[in-house]
């Protein structure tokens, strides 16, 4: 008994004495591939041994046994499994352990709506890129919205006239009128015209968790116009985790931005809410476009169980800014800067009034949009999401109108030396005081307004505007502001039904209503005392205006639209949008394949009192309803963990635009409606490991039936038009993107695209006149378009780009962006001889950008941290020319300069030049 005993405890003092020296530590760290993953969970298989990641991904934890596998887990992310075997009191290091994103790659950003169509990796079947807060966060800057994707495949971005928010955005050689734009599932492009004004979402990037871009036809349900792209923005969740940050940003040219935002996180009574303002200022890069705007985001969230969620956001960007949105020829640049050296920030649209800047060019918008969004759980197969939405914008852009002695205020009689407006001498004339006009003195004399019923003839200086060549002996300038105000309702409702599986079936309706306003009003006489009104209001002929209206944006945002004076013209756009859409999912083990269809008829109505006398039955149309949708299908096949392809193919038929369908500002019904008809093709691959991910893609888009209006008219046909039929674009191209890991510390990242967008065959032309009835007699017109290359982008794009973390937490970052194949921007009209010389290309460029970051910790344990961060874009100052609106060959007009190889009287916006910004955040 005692012997046996004594072999018990010796037993259990040997495993004692193996436990212990058994004993060991495993290390490694974890990150999704790019950046670091901290708060990850790291557990021993078996064991209650666990750890999690600090705030660099990295990770220590002691076993007690030789071997065994690490359970590695973290939301969003599938859960990996690492083998381990380490030798007794020893340390094992796993290296980095890359955990692959699962179904959702956005799943721990973004808010969980089902209306919110966004591209799974290795699954939807398309070409996504996608950009997280963090980078857009730092490396956005005092660039435009836009720009953070310039270094994507197939994108092109320029600001245009460098006015604030005024930049423009090309996917695949489409404008960003045929780029559906997205924000939490809900589409934002105007439902006249399609367009997309990044000075509305000018706060945007402040509350945005992701951003992912859809090349070609995207995995949007709805039947919307995504010709090139898709832009999806999904924006913070009122249930973020619990903290908020404070920053302030400033750059070159007194940019200033100050900001602050706070998340409750998700509470126990299922409460949440978010906040978010911001304010930003400055003068802009380009001369005399300084502007201010803020940015407001408040979400409310609510989830009483599981089954529901309910999620409301209310947010607004107003703001004001100045632009430069005449176009100036390259010889005008040259003329205020040298010929070497081209003024590239002159804008011909600034002076001084009264020592204090002004400009005839001035944008004030607020547009806010609310919305409800509730997703409901039915029961483990079915869901339903349903979001409702509100937007109302209000506010338009300023000109200038009249003139005097037939000098507008852009002539030399009304510029200084330097080439600035002068409107201090506008002034004087408006009100009597002589002025030199092209050097002889001159002086204004009041006048009479005409004799109206019921109105009392107004004596003294009266600005009047008359079109067309009437214009030549109009008086007096005055600042006009066209008016574009909407109001937009509308709501989306999609039930997803697990029906196996492998089988899930999506359907629902996409139902909208919207009001546009427009009209001009009077922003400022200038020193005059009133305006005539000459022109369209048949109602009320020779009317005089005195009301002045303010050229700032309304900050409520349920102002009366059009309680304005209107001068010029007036009309009322309705457009109804009633759509359904289906989609049919397939999912087994590698493969993914789905065919989807949708149905959408849009109803166009144009009400008119200024054109149209009463009781005319054009003053109010009827509805002219125009049915369209699209089928789509596609399928990925995961050849292994780290390979995948997929295809897909689409046809789209999209309806008109509001202005073709009514063109010439005018009620009668266009003769020769025609949908646009969309066909594309698109094949891919990709491939991840731990060091390495790439993509390329192969794709061909034909868009037939092209709407093409163009104004040019004879003697024989003043104000008529020529509207073509036929106009077809061939869009071909390939896209690379990877991103390489060399080591823990180095990170690339490159892509490169080259394409072939060109015209495809002539086009005939149908002759109408003014009042949109076809004109009998002339000369039917030919466009030789066959083989013409498409313009306003880059057909070729190519990046490199690496960050190096110098120290902890310290890094520097550059970027290499070129652009070649860069061709002007041409109207079709402007081919009717078939000896053209085609689209004239511009020199390309690169451009340089860097950057410094650096985070401090203030408290680990709670994430408290400072984060710096130093942009610099264009580090080399480049001077380039970002796009040309006139197509003029160095031979065509042999006697001019050239400047690059172009000739000097294009017309274009050079790009900008070096400019900085330096941002303090503090998180907590």
């Amino acid at each position: 008994m005692k012997t046996m005993k004594n072999c018990l405890l010796l037993g259990l003092l040997l495993l004692v004495v193996s436990t212990v020296f058994s004993q060991g530590k495993i290390t490694g760290t974890v990150t999704d591939g790019q950046n670091s993953l901290p708060g990850t969970n790291v557990a021993i298989k078996g064991a209650k041994a666990g750890t999690s990641t600090d705030f660099d991904g990295k990770f220590s934890i002691n076993t007690t046994t030789n071997s065994g596998e690490l359970v590695i887990s973290f939301i969003g992310f599938e859960p990996k499994t690492v083998k381990f075997s380490v030798s007794n009191g020893g340390t094992q290091n796993l290296g980095t352990l890359v955990l692959i994103s699962n179904s959702n790659e956005l799943n721990e950003v973004v808010v969980t709506s089902g209306v919110i169509d966004y591209a799974k990796d290795r699954k939807t079947p398309v070409a996504v890129s996608t950009i997280k807060a963090a980078e857009i966060q730092e490396k956005l800057g005092t660039q435009e919205f836009p720009e953070i994707l310039k270094n994507t495949p197939s994108v092109y971005v320029t600001k245009q006239g460098g006015g604030f928010g005024d930049s423009r955005i090309n996917i695949r050689g489409f404008d960003q009128k045929n780029i559906a734009v997205m924000i939490n599932g809900v589409p934002v492009n105007d439902m006249e015209n399609s367009s997309v004004y990044w000075s509305n979402w000018a706060g945007l990037s402040d509350v945005t968790s992701a951003m992912q871009v859809q090349r070609g036809l995207g995995s949007s349900k709805l039947a919307i116009s995504s010709v090139g792209g898709t832009i999806n923005v999904i924006t913070k969740s009122s249930d973020m985790k619990e903290g908020g940050a404070f920053s302030s940003g400033f750059g070159n040219a007194n940019y200033l931005k100050v900001q602050g935002s706070y998340n409750t996180g998700l509470l126990k009574n299922g409460l949440s809410a978010s906040v978010l303002l911001s304010s930003t200022s400055g003068d802009g890069y380009i001369d005399g476009t300084n502007f201010e705007g803020q940015n407001y985001y408040i979400a409310l969230g609510y989830k009483p169980s599981a089954k529901h969620d309910i999620q409301v956001t209310f947010t607004g960007a107003p703001q004001w800014h100045n632009q430069r949105s005449t176009w100036i020829n390259i010889a005008t640049y040259q003329k205020y800067g040298s010929v070497d050296k081209p003024n590239t920030k002159y804008n011909s649209d600034w002076g001084t009034l009264n020592g204090e800047q002004y400009d005839m060019k001035r944008n004030f918008y607020h547009k806010p949009v609310a919305s409800i969004n509730w997703d409901y759980k039915i029961n483990e197969t079915t869901k339903l999401s349903t979001i409702f939405y509100g937007s109302w914008g209000r506010g338009g852009g300023t000109s200038g109108a009249g003139g005097a002695l037939g000098n507008n205020y852009l002539s030399a009689a009304f510029r200084t030396a330097g080439g600035l407006v002068d409107y201090d001498k506008i002034v004087a004339w408006n009100t009597g005081m002589p002025v030199s006009i092209n050097g002889v003195m001159k002086t204004r004399t009041k006048s009479t307004s005409p004799t109206v019923a019921g109105q009392t003839p107004f004596t003294g200086f009266i600005n009047e505007f008359s079109s067309g060549s009437a214009a030549v002996t109009t008086t007096g300038f005055s600042r006009t502001s066209s008016i574009n105000s909407h109001d937009w309702y509308g709501g989306i409702v999609s039930l997803n039904k697990k029906l196996s599986n492998t089988l899930v079936l999506d359907f629902g309706i996409d139902a909208r209503t919207y009001k546009g306003y427009h009209f001009t009003n009077i922003n400022s006489l200038l020193g005059a005392g009133a305006f005539l009104d000459k022109t369209s209001d048949v109602n009320n002929k020779n009317k005089i205006v005195t009301e002045q209206y303010s050229a700032n944006p309304s900050i409520n945002p349920f102002s009366q639209a059009d309680t304005n004076e209107k001068i010029s013209f007036y009309s009322l756009g309705n457009v109804r949008w009633y759509g359904a859409f289906t989609q049919l999912e397939y999912s087994k083990d590698n493969l993914t394949a789905f065919v989807q269809g949708a149905v959408s008829q849009q109803a166009f109505q144009r009400v008119d009192e200024f054109v149209y006398l009463k009781p005319n039955a054009l003053t109010k149309t009827d509805f002219k309803n125009i049915l369209g949708g699209n089928v789509k299908a596609g399928a990925n096949y995961n050849i292994d963990e780290q390979q995948n392809v997929f295809v897909n193919a689409g046809y789209y038929s999209k309806q008109p635009f509001f202005n073709a369908v009514y063109p010439n500002n005018r009620s009668v019904l266009n003769g020769n409606l025609t949908n646009e008809k969309i066909i594309g093709f698109e094949a891919g691959y990709g491939f991840r490991s731990r060091m390495f991910t790439a993509n390329i893609n192969l794709y061909s888009t034909q868009w037939k039936d092209r709407y093409q209006r163009s104004s040019d008219n004879g003697a024989d046909n003043v104000g008529g038009y020529y509207d073509f039929s036929g106009i077809t674009e061939v869009h071909n191209g390939i896209e690379f993107e990877a991103q390489a890991k060399v080591t823990d510390r180095f990170k690339l990242n490159g892509m490169f695209s080259i394409a072939d967008w060109k015209y495809k065959g002539n086009s005939t032309s149908n002759r109408f006149d003014q009042q949109n009835n076809p004109f009998a007699g002339g000369t039917t017109t030919t466009l030789y378009l066959d083989k013409v290359k498409v313009g306003d982008a880059a057909q070729m794009t190519a990046s490199i780009g690496a960050s190096y973390e110098v120290l902890t937490r310290v890094t520097l970052d550059a970027n290499y962006n070129y652009n070649d194949k860069l061709y002007a921007a041409i109207s079709p009209a402007g081919f009717s001889s078939e000896t053209n010389k085609g689209s004239l290309e511009l020199p390309s460029y690169g451009l340089m950008d860097a950057g410094f970051s650096y985070k401090i910790f203030v408290d680990a344990k709670r994430g408290d941290s400072f984060n710096f961060r130093l942009n610099v874009n264009n580090v080399l100052d480049e001077v380039y020319i970002a796009e040309s609106k006139s197509n003029i060959f160095a031979s065509d007009v042999p006697t001019v300069s050239t400047y690059k190889g172009i000739a000097t009287t294009n017309n274009v916006y050079f790009g900008f030049g070096r400019t900085w910004n330096f941002s303090v955040r503090y998180n907590f």
